[in-house]
């Protein structure tokens, strides 16, 4: 095979949502990226190398999903902006895949055809072949191939089959592209080629379309105000741009006048075409369509059965992790103990010596003890994910947000955001208006998310009973899954609020979804994904983690009394310059119930949530400063007020912490891609305020309240 000219040729992959084309992207270059079994997973274009049989690399680029070459959000014009030649100057497209689903090979042939007359070379990646046999639909590959115009390759990405045969394609026509015998695959007939001329010589002077891609996308622009709003703005001058809009409205008016119904005139002659073409080449048996999926979501999608399967699933799920969590939590933590004896053994006391076992392993360990909990939470939500289950999630939720006056496209982002809040946040970009868009930003950091974990989990195993309940539930994984409903409730009521400042009198939006039909799991990504949330916990927490915890073992070390042997390790720890920010804060949070040490663990959480348990570590490690490591949750029900011999941590404080998790914006790096999105400071400062002051007074109504009801 000749070699590609260039460093890299561009390649672009694109497909309906849904169709398994980031499962071909990772699949094909090796890169790891979230897989979803629902829409709008992708939301930024991803890169990678696809390396061939001798050498050969080109750049793919897995661009978002979308239906059609008519945007209807931020993600699908990015994908459009790409393949019109507007995105990125330096950005060549050689060649286009575009992925279908062959299960619903006639909804998906409308993009496919859309994009093989913009005139770039095209393979198509008919995937999912074994759920379209299943499903009794039978496709004649080398006739649609054929029909078409252009090499199709069958492929089931779960299983990898057809994979080496798409890659060997995809070198083939970017080093030499078959020569099409066909401009198009739209017929239209003269006279309409002719009425939409001033807009093909637009095209023509201001891109870099080729004459079928001009003569398709005129066609688009004249049905649709969407596609015409992508070009208004464009890069072009305001002249060129009224040029085009003047010939549009005067083709538009010329439609009418025949009795011509523009706005659905692409649709209409595609389908048509599409129809036809799907009949010659596809044969199927509605009596196999009448699949297991269909049975199934008659009771897992039903309007009560739904919703209570939902919460018996995710209760199983918390109590699950749980039980199952026990075992290698207790060997790590009894691993970080024997590590820190043995570097007590082998280091001379002093300084050093502290800052090693009191400071990073102390700190960084209590955190890492959690670890085997929150991959256990994200291997059931992959599992989730690729048997199609959470699709089915999104659409009860539906319900809901119509309720609420956001888009069902609000769903996805904020079943994203129980994994993290960050990318739940960036996926609003699928929701095309802008206050739908804003409100759900502001509500998605209140789905608890994977860093409030270590938290919820220090507080329930130290405080909350582990008493059986119902047979296969205990009182401390209904305590978890309560902890997660608060949350939900929490954005439920801010939602409306927010509703009534921004969108009192917006109609309700609907959102159309695709419900994928189950599938089996695979386990080699379900896995994978596992080790991605290890490897960002590890790491990216991880160091913020470490950082934190060096800084706080010197705060809560220094200054050292002149007296330091006669001075009691607790005296000296809240002389020390911790001891002194946490008694500065305790006035605020005492109504809460809060101490002094809980003070600094809310102060330096902000960096991270979950560093409020590598906080209590490093304190009680210090406060103790013996040769044995602190468990943590031991020392926490241990802990007595000195003066009263109380208990200061009881179940009721543990509540109020909890709570006060719920709601609280302790999270920086949230803070930080909320002012991205919003390209201002505003509404990251609203966040803040808001959220703090619902965690304030919700906290305080449970200690107070729990006080005065004789729970104290």
């Amino acid at each position: 095979m000749p070699h590609i000219s260039s460093p890299y040729a561009d390649v672009a992959l694109i497909g309906n949502p849904n169709t398994g084309k980031t499962s071909i992207f990772n699949a094909l270059t090796g890169l790891r990226q979230k897989i979803g079994n629902y829409p709008g997973v992708t939301v930024e274009k991803k890169t990678g190398t696809v390396l061939g049989s001798g050498g050969e690399q080109v750049r793919l680029h897995d661009l978002p999903g979308m239906y059609s070459l008519t945007p209807k959000s931020m993600d699908e014009e990015i994908a459009r902006d790409v393949l019109m030649g507007e995105w990125d100057e330096q950005l060549d497209i050689r060649l286009v895949v575009v992925v279908a689903d062959a299960a619903n090979l006639n909804r998906n042939l409308y993009l496919v055809t859309q994009v093989i007359d913009l005139g770039i070379p095209v393979v198509v990646a008919l995937n999912m072949m074994d759920s379209a046999k299943s499903e009794g639909v039978h496709i004649d590959v080398e006739a649609l191939s054929e029909h078409l115009d252009v090499p199709i390759v069958p492929v089931v990405a779960t299983s990898q089959h057809g994979l080496d045969l798409l890659r060997h394609e995809m070198f083939a026509q970017v080093t030499a592209p078959k020569t099409r015998k066909k401009t198009g695959t739209l017929t239209l007939d003269e006279a309409l080629n002719t009425s939409l001329t001033p807009i093909v010589d637009w095209l023509g002077e201001h891109t870099r379309l080729t004459a079928a891609g001009q003569t398709a996308e005129a066609l688009r622009v004249v049905s649709s105000d969407l596609a015409l709003e992508s070009w208004m703005s464009g890069h072009h001058t305001e002249a060129c741009k009224n040029d085009l809009k003047t010939a549009t409205q005067s083709i538009r008016d010329h439609l009418e006048a025949k009795d011509i119904p523009w706005r659905i005139l692409e649709a209409k002659l595609r389908y048509e075409q599409i129809d036809d073409l799907y009949e010659q080449t596809v044969q199927e048996n509605p009596e196999a369509g009448q699949s297991f999926s269909m049975r199934l979501d008659r009771v897992l999608t039903h309007r009560i059965a739904g919703p209570m399967f939902v919460l018996a699933l995710f209760a199983l799920i918390f109590q699950t992790i749980f039980s199952w969590a026990e075992g290698p939590m207790d060997a790590i933590e009894g691993g970080i103990g024997a590590l820190g004896e043995y570097v007590v053994t082998r280091m001379p006391e002093g300084m050093l010596q502290s800052l090693i076992v009191d400071g990073i392993i102390a700190g960084v360990g209590a955190v890492l003890v959690f670890l085997p909990q929150i991959l256990f939470l994200f291997f059931f939500l992959a599992l989730l994910e690729d048997t199609g289950y959470m699709a089915r999630v999104a659409f009860l939720m539906d319900r809901l947000m119509k309720g609420l006056g956001l888009s069902g496209r609000s769903v996805l982002p904020l079943l994203s955001s129980f994994a993290c809040a960050i990318p739940g946040i960036m996926a609003t970009r699928t929701i095309a208006s802008w206050k739908e868009r804003l409100v759900t930003i502001m509500i998605a950091p209140l789905m608890s998310c994977s860093a409030r974990l270590p938290v919820y989990i220090l507080m329930i195993g130290a405080f909350i009973p582990d008493t059986p309940l119902l047979g296969i539930f205990s009182v401390s994984g209904i305590a978890l899954l309560a902890i997660y409903l608060l949350g939900i409730a929490g954005a439920i009521g801010s939602a409306l609020v927010f509703k009534w400042f921004f969108m009192p009198d917006a109609p309700s939006t609907t959102f159309i979804m695709e419900l994928p039909p189950y599938r089996r799991p695979s386990l080699r990504w379900v896995l994978l994904q596992m080790y991605e949330r290890a490897k960002v916990f590890i790491t990216d927490a991880g160091q913020i983690i470490l950082a934190i915890s060096i800084v706080l073992w010197f705060l809560a070390s220094y200054p050292k009394p002149d007296d330091y042997d006669m001075v009691a390790a607790r005296e000296r720890i809240q002389q020390s310059y911790a001891g002194q920010l946490g008694h500065w804060i305790e006035p605020a949070i005492e109504p809460l119930g809060f101490d002094w040490k809980l003070g600094i663990g809310l102060i330096t959480s902000f960096a991270a949530r979950e560093v409020m348990v590598s906080t209590l570590a490093t304190i009680y490690n210090v406060e103790k400063a013996d040769e044995t490591s602190v468990d943590l949750r031991t020392a926490l029900q241990n802990e007595t007020d000195p003066a009263t011999g109380e208990p200061i941590y009881t179940p009721l404080v543990a509540i109020s912490l909890m709570v006060f998790f719920v709601f609280a914006c302790q999270c920086m790096a949230t803070v930080a891609i909320v002012k991205r999105e919003t390209n201002s400071w505003r509404w990251p400062i609203i966040m803040i305020a808001y959220m703090t002051i619902l965690a304030y007074i919700a906290s305080f109504a449970v200690y107070q309240g729990g006080r005065f009801f004789g729970f104290g």
